[in-house]
């Protein structure tokens, strides 16, 4: 049985808010699809103590932009460093495959033929107003999105984007198979747990 954690989060504030200091920004919630329950959960910034946990028994934390955004917020939380389980950015894949980035909802769209339900500002701007329904069903549904790319691109070693010239649905490679010495190395992450 898979024990992979698909992840979003979202914050509180924007680059504007914190003068583009990551470190600055807050976490409003983060939602998980664990391939060990099939279940999505979703954990607000004061709930994050029972993540840990899940996090630190996982044989890898997939995302997308994950690596630049995600991780570097997460980790202001948490008391070590996520870094050490192993991870999937997808974005980081795409890179080295094509040589640009790609934004998940065009590379969703051109795959899967899905749209993304809303953006990050949007996000903001539900964690101001106390809206936890839409601000919750906004980060599940790019956990589904990005489990479900990751999901074809694994299965189909490709995924396909829009060229920006001409507008064409395009193949591209990707490989989302852990590293052969992923499975040879044991995790030793266990900060949050009793002894």
């Amino acid at each position: 049985m898979s024990k992979e954690i698909v992840f979003d989060i979202e914050t509180q504030n924007t680059f504007a808010d914190v003068n583009n200091d990551i470190k600055k920004l807050k976490i409003s919630v983060i939602v998980i699809w664990d391939y060990a329950t099939g279940e999505f959960r979703s954990f607000k910034e004061d709930e994050l103590g029972g993540l840990w946990p899940i996090l630190e028994q996982a044989d890898r934390m997939i995302g997308y932009n994950s690596l630049h955004f995600d991780l570097p917020v997460l980790n202001t939380y948490y008391p070590g460093d996520l870094l050490d389980i192993p991870q999937l950015d997808m974005l980081k894949v795409i890179k080295e495959s094509l040589g640009n980035r790609l934004r998940l909802n065009d590379v969703a769209s051109a795959t899967l033929k899905i749209q993304k339900s809303g953006d990050g500002l949007e996000a903001v701007k539900w964690y101001a107003e106390g809206n936890w329904d839409d601000l919750i069903k906004y980060c599940t549904d790019d956990v589904k999105i990005t489990r479900d790319v990751y999901e074809f691109g694994k299965k189909n070693k490709q995924l396909f984007y829009p060229d920006l010239m001409t507008g064409e649905i395009r193949p591209f490679p990707v490989n989302f198979d852990p590293p052969p010495e992923a499975a040879e190395t044991p995790k030793n992450v266990n900060l949050s747990l009793p002894f």
